[in-house]
């Protein structure tokens, strides 16, 4: 059944998200539960004059393989993916899970040696990004899988999705360009500035931004999105933190995780459920260790938990940071087969201050 909601997120991932071109060259990835979003993704990228390469998943498929391959399977780069990243223009990825807990029972050790020998194509994707050469934008189409783990009924569920997105709206487009707005805003004012300090109930934590860029997530990479973003000094992260809500990984779900940081590196990782996945993550390789990201949700119209990083990371009054790979965007310069984000609420008795001014207080910006 035909949607204008979904029409209308086809064409923002293309003319906003990714500003097709004539004579780009767009890769459209996606899973069979996203054919019909998919079809009108390649439309929207033929009737702007692109190229469309249709790149196919299936979560059957790569859970055999996971389980299946030997070591010289698991470390094969597939030319073709290569050749795509290193040349293609545009990247558009839709995710539309049949299961969100396909991957519970590979082990963690599988799915870190497959992730660490792919890790030249994530480095390549994200340094010609980084350049300007590689546009992309990621999002999620709504799946009956999904809408269980959001618990929600799919009509709900689809209704939070498109909501996200803006798509409820004749043109999204235009209220992602007032939340840009809104956002520089808070990006201009943290230009220049050294150190921050976040307290509350799950958190006692410094780190430094200085020399660092805070990026503008406004629905140009991720979509939907909502939050401003960087690379902390490596080595500055100091304190600790409790994270809000589990953390999935391969479809596995770490929860109770809480990390103490000295200079920069993680030296304690706990977690209440899977603690071992979370170990596999922490020593997948030495960046894994460290910070490459800490960010700022803004989107208040994503405003609960629905255990989909995409929507969650952005939800209006929380923080979250990843361990591993850095943007190099942002400056930094951390590297790992590893990027993982972790959410923690700021919500109640909760500040963050920069360079000792009180810039967020209880879930909102106070400058």
């Amino acid at each position: 059944m035909s949607d204008v909601r979904r029409k209308r997120l086809a064409n923002l991932l293309v003319t906003y998200s990714t500003e097709v071109q004539k004579g780009d060259w767009v890769g459209i990835l996606g899973d069979p539960n996203s054919l019909p979003v998919l079809r009108d993704i390649f439309e929207a990228v033929v009737d702007a004059g692109g190229y469309p390469t249709l790149i196919m998943n299936d979560e059957y498929m790569q859970r055999y393989f996971l389980r299946n391959a030997t070591r010289e399977q698991l470390e094969w780069i597939d030319p073709t993916m290569k050749n795509y990243i290193e040349d293609a223009d545009v990247y558009i990825r839709v995710r539309a899970a049949e299961n969100t807990r396909a991957m519970t029972n590979i082990s963690g050790k599988r799915i870190q040696d497959y992730r660490a020998a792919q890790s030249e194509i994530l480095t390549t994707r994200l340094e010609r990004a980084a350049r300007g050469e590689f546009r992309w934008v990621g999002t999620m189409f709504p799946s009956q899988a999904g809408a269980q783990e959001a618990n929600m009924s799919f009509e709900e569920y689809e209704d939070f999705v498109y909501g996200a997105c803006f798509c409820d709206h004749d043109d999204p487009a235009a209220e992602w360009r007032k939340l840009s707005e809104m956002q520089q805003h808070k990006v201009d004012y943290l230009a220049g500035k050294k150190q921050v300090k976040l307290q509350g109930p799950n958190i006692d934590l410094e780190l430094s931004i200085e020399d660092r860029i805070f990026i503008n997530s406004d629905g140009k990479r991720n979509m939907p999105s909502g939050e401003i973003f960087t690379g902390p000094v490596e080595d500055s992260v100091n304190g600790w933190v409790r994270f809000t809500y589990p953390s999935i990984v391969g479809g596995r779900a770490v929860s109770g995780i809480e990390l103490k940081f000295e200079d920069g590196k993680v030296v304690d990782g706990t977690a209440e459920q899977n603690e071992e996945l979370l170990h596999a993550q922490l020593d997948t390789d030495a960046g894994a260790r460290y910070l490459g990201e800490f960010a700022i949700g803004t989107n208040f119209g994503i405003n609960k938990f629905t255990g989909s990083i995409l929507y969650d990371e952005k939800i209006g009054g929380t923080v979250h940071m990843a361990i591993g790979m850095g943007y190099p965007e942002t400056g930094s310069k951390n590297k790992s087969a590893v990027h993982w984000d972790m959410i923690c609420d700021m919500r109640e008795d909760s500040q963050i201050h920069v360079d000792g001014e009180l810039f967020y207080e209880n879930g909102e910006f106070t400058v």
